[in-house]
């Protein structure tokens, strides 16, 4: 019952608020104390987005959101109006996640506006998240990742805000997606990237190893003698690869590919997963590298 209660309350919370805006409008009103009106009408329209949430009615506390974001901008408060439009953006995602891109992209401007590219790179990843997830458009999701990546990158050369691995989390989510998109260059040039800038740090070395990995599978994909040159640089950049599991992995893999041996290729993968389990990624790029050793059309890593 409480629920319901709530939603009347936050919808006449609603109507009060529009005639507050309504009344700020009169010439006589808006030479005494307009600015007033709009902002207890913007109050009225975030108590009634609580309200709204409480009644789970999440539409609706997106709407009021949006009224209040919009009010606050009328009153020249920028940093309030993108954090209504936030949480417009946060309440839609539950209902209408188009529509939460839009509240979001409408926060990004202003941040973006203040000179606020940490807080507008937080946002690009929500959205790129709500595109993965909810819309499933990875083309869109990878458009965001990267502008997010740009932005961190720009902040982390002026000043050390996030450290560098927020810049490279959204890389390595483009380089993902690149990668099973087929666009395997890009994933390269992304994943030699972040491997060279990890391979100094002695706390994210350790990672270096999986992104050379990921990188000369790619090269893989593509071409075999471009595996075994690539396999030389990255050994010759970083000797520690050598000891690699991954690196020993490839390269039994490029000898099975040589050999156009499936069931050499295979046994060495199951050895490699039976003590580092593979994701769907790694089983996605073998088995495509699988069906280029010859009578291999489909197939499977087991």
């Amino acid at each position: 019952m409480e629920s319901a209660g709530k939603e009347r309350e936050a919808v006449q919370l609603m109507a009060e608020a529009e005639k507050r805006v309504k009344g700020s409008h009169s010439f006589l009103r808006g030479l005494f104390g307009g600015n007033t009106r709009v902002e207890e009408a913007c109050e009225m329209y975030t108590r009634a987005a609580n309200m709204f949430k409480i009644a789970k009615n999440w539409s609706a506390a997106g709407n009021a959101f949006c009224q209040a974001a919009k009010l606050h901008m009328q009153l020249q408060s920028k940093h309030d109006s993108a954090t209504s439009f936030v949480d417009a953006g946060n309440a839609y995602k539950k209902a209408d996640p188009q529509e939460a891109i839009n509240c979001l992209n409408a926060a990004i401007d202003i941040y973006t506006d203040m000179g606020r590219f940490t807080i507008a790179a937080k946002h690009h990843i929500t959205i790129a998240e709500i595109y993965e997830a909810e819309l499933v458009d990875i083309e869109k999701a990878i458009a965001h990742y990267e502008q997010a990546a740009d932005y961190y990158k720009g902040e982390e050369s002026n000043r050390q805000v996030e450290g560098p691995g927020s810049a490279n989390k959204c890389l390595l989510k483009v380089a993902a997606y690149a990668a099973q998109l087929e666009q395997y260059q890009k994933a390269i040039e992304i994943y030699e990237q972040v491997g060279t800038n990890t391979m100094d740090n002695p706390l994210l070395k350790y990672s270096a190893k999986e992104y050379f990995f990921k990188a000369a599978l790619c090269h893989f994909i593509v071409d075999e003698l471009n595996a075994k040159l690539a396999l030389e640089k990255y050994e010759e950049m970083f000797p520690a690869f050598t000891d690699s599991r991954e690196c020993k992995l490839l390269k039994k893999l490029l000898e099975a590919h040589e050999e156009q041996n499936s069931e050499a290729y295979t046994e060495a993968v199951k050895e490699f997963d039976a003590i580092s389990r593979l994701d769907q990624w790694l089983t996605t790029m073998l088995l495509r590298i699988k069906k280029s050793i010859q009578g291999e059309a489909d197939g499977d890593l087991k």
